[in-house]
C-alpha cells in the first residue's frame, strides 16, 4: 500500500518544487512530475506511468485536483481507472478522498469548477484575440509554409520527402500544397 505523488505545472517556466515537497511531506514514497497542460490527458506520460503501475490499496496523491485534470470527463476517467485497480485518490490541500462518499462528491464538485475555470479562460482568450484583430494588432501565427520555396525545390526535381526535410516541414504539408494548386510546379511530385 504505497502513496504515489503526482505533480504538474502547465508551463516550463513554472516550478514544481512546492508541490513535490508537499507530496513528500504527505508520505509519498514516489513522486512523478511533469510540465504540460492539464486540459487533456494526451502527452502526459508521467501520469500514464502512474496509472499503469498503481495497484490495489495504493493511493494517488496530488496537491490539488486541478493538477490532475481540468475537465470533469478526464477526472472521472482517472478516478474510474484508479477504482478498477483498487486504488484511491486524495489531495493534500482539498478534502478529497475517493475512499469516502463525501470525498467523491467533493471531487466531482471541484472537477466541475476546474472545467468551468478552463472554459472561462478560453473565452477570455478568444475575446482578447477578437479585440486585437479588430484593432489591427493581432496578425495570427506567422506562416510556416512558403509556397515559393516549395515550388522552387519541386521544379528542381526534388521529391516531397527531400523538400520537407530541407524546409523543416511535414511531408503531408508539401503534398497538400502541391496538390491544392496553391503551388503550380512544373515537375511531378515524387516521394
Amino acid at each position: 500500500m504505497a502513496r504515489i505523488g503526482y505533480a504538474r505545472v502547465s508551463t516550463t517556466d513554472q516550478d514544481l518544487t512546492i508541490q513535490i515537497a508537499a507530496l513528500q511531506s504527505a508520505g509519498c514514497s514516489v513522486v512523478r512530475s511533469e510540465k504540460g497542460s492539464g486540459s487533456t490527458l494526451n502527452g502526459r506520460q508521467e501520469l500514464k506511468t502512474v496509472l499503469d503501475f498503481i495497484g490495489p490499496g495504493d493511493t494517488l496523491v496530488v496537491t490539488r485536483i486541478d493538477r490532475l485534470a481540468r475537465s470533469i470527463g478526464d477526472l472521472q476517467d482517472i478516478v474510474r481507472t484508479l477504482k478498477a485497480k483498487g486504488a484511491t485518490l486524495t489531495a493534500t490541500e482539498q478534502p478529497i478522498d475517493t475512499g469516502t462518499a463525501a470525498g467523491k462528491a467533493f471531487l466531482d464538485m471541484l472537477g466541475v469548477f476546474a472545467e468551468f475555470e478552463t472554459n472561462l479562460r478560453r473565452e477570455r482568450q478568444l475575446e482578447g484575440i477578437a479585440r486585437a484583430k479588430s484593432a489591427g494588432v493581432y496578425k495570427g501565427r506567422p506562416r510556416s509554409l512558403d509556397p515559393e520555396s516549395i515550388k522552387k525545390l519541386s521544379d528542381e526535381g526534388l521529391g516531397a520527402s527531400e523538400i520537407s526535410r530541407r524546409l523543416g516541414i511535414g511531408r503531408a504539408s508539401v503534398y497538400r500544397l502541391l496538390n491544392s494548386g496553391a503551388v503550380q510546379s512544373d515537375a511531378v511530385p515524387r516521394r
